[in-house]
């Protein structure tokens, strides 16, 4: 496992997911999100469960001074970053036209601006290495009409997929991880509790499942990863429906 990983959204959900993961690999992190105090939370009991070191970047990446700060970190020469997860991310209404556009405006500033910044941050370095390795968290709904949320997903598996393309010769890797509906906080935070999200049980993954394949992917230098056997199916079927069962299909929960 390479020396130091760098997770944002960290604080909770899948970034804290994989930090538990990547330090049980023998990573030391730098943990990213706005919440200092669960920051401090998750920190405290990944170095009480390993021997990593754990620093915490407190950054809200929707505005300039927060996500420069991260920039600089990932370019730091003296403290290389070998591994950067990009999860930080929200999810909003699927009616768009119902929906406050300044909060639209973050969530696309949020998805697309910080995961390409970030990932353009990251790449000079682990190039000039000639070695390095970027998870960008996606979601199944970039592979069907499912609002804006499914829009800047779209963008993030078209990216990494390029990215892999082209920078994986060189020895840095692109992964898009595509999960589906994950037993996160992610709906509590949009003000969804548990058991209300309008999705069947089966449809539910664990974390630790998601982000152990992920990361296996990852490793193998896949383009794009769908954790589960269930969502492969789900995704290569919305490939061949008809549109509209397809939009009536990616109304399924919130």
């Amino acid at each position: 496992m390479a020396r130091t990983a760098l997770v944002t959204g960290a604080s909770s959900g899948l970034g804290a997911e994989f930090a538990r993961q990547l330090a049980a690999r023998g990573a030391d992190l730098v943990l990213v999100a706005r919440d200092r105090a669960a920051l401090d939370d998750v920190a405290t009991r990944i170095r009480a469960e390993q021997r990593v070191q754990v620093d915490v970047l407190t950054a809200d990446l929707t505005d300039a001074a927060g996500l420069a700060a991260v920039e600089t970190r990932l370019t730091d020469p003296d403290r290389p970053v070998q591994v950067l997860v990009n999860n930080a991310g929200f999810g909003l209404d699927l009616d768009f036209a119902a929906n406050d556009i300044a909060d639209e405006e973050r969530h696309l500033d949020l998805h697309i601006r910080a995961t390409m910044r970030l990932t353009h941050a990251a790449l000079g370095p682990m190039l000039a290495r000639g070695s390095g390795r970027i998870i960008n968290v996606a979601s199944v709904a970039a592979f069907m009409p499912r609002g804006t949320y499914g829009a800047v997903k779209a963008w993030i598996v078209s990216f990494s997929r390029w990215a892999n393309t082209v920078y994986a010769p060189r020895g840095v890797t692109v992964t898009a991880v595509c999960p589906g509906f994950t037993h996160t906080n992610f709906h509590e935070r949009m003000g969804l509790p548990p058991g209300k999200e309008g999705v069947p049980g089966f449809m539910w993954l664990d974390a630790a499942d998601v982000v152990r394949e992920g990361l296996r992917d990852a490793a193998r230098g896949k383009p794009v990863s769908i954790p589960s056997r269930r969502y492969k199916l789900l995704v290569g079927a919305v490939r061949i429906l008809p549109a509209p069962l397809a939009s009536r299909l990616a109304k399924t929960g919130r």
